[in-house]
């Protein structure tokens, strides 16, 4: 749900969409350059993040990637195989707000109020168009929040 401009005392209407399935988007974001990596999963669970953390480690298999993390279950599980090239780095309880890719995530959201998807499958189809459609330029902005960038300065010095 979202907010839809109307006349004065009309109230929207729009299609309800009842049913519900759901698949999680996994995804990080790289606040100075804007650059992005997302995996589609059925469901939320470590077996899941592990297989993303694997794709991730290997994309990235050159360089040390700390990923910043809220505290799910899912990123703590004792079954988890940490890559070497990864650092989970988890941010304080209820504080979604530190996390960048929030922002990514709100405006992904509200591209999506309002649209009615017969599927599950056309809602995937449409958030993968929007992923692609998004610019680093784009991405960078929503995502560098001013503390990140300047610490993030100040350790490329270090």
């Amino acid at each position: 749900m979202g907010r839809l401009i109307t006349a004065l005392g009309v109230k929207p209407l729009g299609k309800w969409q009842w049913q519900f399935k759901a698949f999680w988007l996994y995804g990080v974001v790289e606040p100075t350059t804007g650059e992005r990596f997302f995996l589609q999963f059925s469901h939320v669970d470590s077996d899941c993040y592990q297989r993303y953390l694997d794709a991730f480690s290997q994309q990235y298999s050159d360089s040390l990637n700390i990923l910043q993390v809220d505290n799910g279950a899912f990123h703590k599980a004792k079954s988890l195989r940490i890559p070497d090239n990864v650092i989970l780095l988890f941010q304080p309880a209820y504080c979604p707000e530190l996390n960048p890719i929030e922002r990514l995530w709100l405006h992904l959201k509200k591209d999506l109020r309002w649209n009615f998807f017969k599927d599950i499958t056309e809602l995937q189809t449409k958030v993968d168009e929007l992923l692609n459609e998004l610019s680093n330029e784009t991405v960078a902005s929503l995502t560098g929040y001013s503390f990140i960038l300047d610490a993030l300065s100040v350790a490329s010095i270090l």
